[in-house]
């Protein structure tokens, strides 16, 4: 039981879960672009004036970035590129869905806001407990 109280009462252990938490529900919309292609993210892009080869950066802060937070390699620098990472796709695909509620009461961008907020808090949480 000792042993059990000593790992819950560890701020280092509830950064490590929320930072993987984190890198495994973003590797699985990577993986979808992996499967389905940034052909979406491009249109997006070009029709913002701005270069279609950009869409492919997505990888980076989808499945690269989230590798290194799963391996505790480059945390926050992993953590700061999915914070833009969201920023931008809420640029791209949402502007317009800030004041948006669904029909069962939440945020349109919760998701969007979740991904970005922990990306922060990771960034900012991660020299957090007694194993500096």
């Amino acid at each position: 039981m000792n042993a059990l109280n000593n790992l819950f009462n560890q701020p280092r252990f509830g950064v490590i879960l929320l930072r993987w938490t984190l890198a495994l529900l973003m590797i699985f919309h990577g993986w979808a672009k992996v499967t389905g292609g940034v052909g979406g993210i491009e249109g997006m892009l070009v029709g913002k004036g701005l270069p279609a080869f950009l869409a492919y950066g997505v990888y980076i802060g989808e499945l690269v970035a989230p590798l290194f937070l799963l391996i505790g390699l480059w945390v926050v620098p992993a953590a700061l590129v999915i914070a833009i990472n969201m920023a931008v796709a809420v640029a791209l695909a949402h502007s317009t869905h800030f004041l948006d509620i669904t029909a069962t009461g939440g945020w349109r961008l919760e998701l969007q806001a979740f991904f970005f907020m922990t990306a922060l808090v990771v960034a900012l949480t991660h020299r957090l407990g007694p194993n500096k």
